[in-house]
């Protein structure tokens, strides 16, 4: 079931609460299903930013791991994650002097770039380093994020990248639109063929998002083109995913423990966490997240501290615990400093976030 921890065992709160068992059933069941299909997993630590989860995922099967930041990826490194994909356009002295740090340390680091003066920075700061850093192309399939706008662009940018001193062209890379697996496939299959025209092998072609991870092949359940898969928020799992019918709510394996402060009315219950520690993303989503064991409770309104909640009459008290699913988990995860692990035989275990407010 979802995360709840006794009251008893954390003193206060907001606070985060993650159940164990339920990760690493998580864990399981999507790379079994990613197995099932050939796929390899890449998962991103975004969500969690813990070395003990990182290495849980590589241990069921991950191939490595994906960062979106060298901070994190500094981190895991720390931590002994040693294939480590950043998917960030990286520029800028300071930054590619920490990235040829990192990449010392590692069996295998990846980047991204979609821009020719992103692939100029990267190449001037690893000509003259011991191994070739690896460089994907990132592709906009329908996002509308980054990546380079067509199939022709990925395989001029994929040529330079070749013929780059200290560089190696490790692949495509993209983040689709919900729901954009056809665009996906589309986009990569004339990619190949232009990579191709000009003798190019793509080692690679690298998709992910949560939203649709189950949804492991081409349309018309033909072998998709994808290899490696990155999802992030499967871990954890988080409201906007039950409401898209990617999990259960018995899937979620992270609640924020809040504290009900005030009843100013009958119907309208105050809880000590507000957009600091549950997120204002709302992800297409009416209301602030899923109050458990209240189904009819609703978080209508967040200010930093103080999270509003409409409630049947006589259903909370003042000094109540509540514990929420958030809409975006991956938000949470940096907003605390330390997690509460409820193991399996019940006991509670504080932890500190150790990637947590890495942004650079």
């Amino acid at each position: 079931m979802c995360a709840e921890a006794p009251e008893s065992l954390i003193a206060e709160t907001p606070a985060i609460v993650i159940d164990e068992a339920v990760v690493r059933r998580n864990i399981a069941r999507f790379q079994a299903h990613l197995d099932s299909h050939g796929v390899k997993s890449r998962p991103h630590i975004k969500t969690h930013k813990l070395p003990r989860f990182a290495r849980a995922q590589v241990e069921a099967g991950a191939k490595g791991i994906t960062c979106q930041k060298i901070g994190e990826a500094e981190v895991m490194a720390d931590a002994g994650l040693d294939d480590i994909l950043i998917t960030f356009n990286i520029l800028g002295p300071a930054k590619l002097a920490r990235l040829k740090a990192l990449a010392a340390r590692l069996s295998r680091l990846a980047v991204v770039a979609d821009s020719a003066v992103t692939i100029e920075g990267l190449a001037a700061a690893f000509a003259d380093g011991p191994a070739k850093l690896h460089v994907m192309v990132e592709c906009d399939t329908g996002a509308g994020r980054c990546g380079v706008q067509t199939p022709e662009e990925a395989a001029a940018l994929a040529a330079r990248i070749d013929t780059a001193p200290g560089l190696s062209f490790a692949g495509l890379m993209t983040y689709p639109a919900p729901g954009g697996a056809a665009d996906v496939e589309r986009f990569m299959g004339e990619a190949l063929a232009a990579l191709a025209g000009r003798g190019i092998a793509c080692p690679e072609i690298s998709s992910g998002g949560s939203p649709d991870m189950w949804a492991s092949g081409a349309p018309g359940g033909e072998k998709s083109l994808v290899t490696e898969y990155r999802a992030g928020t499967y871990i954890y799992n988080d409201r906007s995913l039950v409401e898209r019918g990617a999990c259960a709510l018995e899937d979620c394996a992270l609640v924020v423990e809040a504290t009900v402060v005030s009843l100013p009315t009958p119907t309208r219950a105050i809880v000590d966490a507000g957009s600091k520690a549950v997120s204002s993303d709302l992800l297409g989503l009416t209301g602030h997240g899923t109050v458990i064991g209240h189904p009819q409770a609703r978080i209508v309104a967040l200010s930093e501290e103080h999270g509003t909640m409409e409630v049947p009459a006589g259903s909370l008290a003042v000094g109540q615990r509540v514990h929420i699913v958030p809409n975006h988990v991956c938000v949470v995860s940096n907003l605390f400093d330390s997690a509460f692990l409820k193991r399996a035989d019940g006991t509670i275990e504080e932890i500190a976030i150790a990637a947590r407010g890495r942004v650079t």
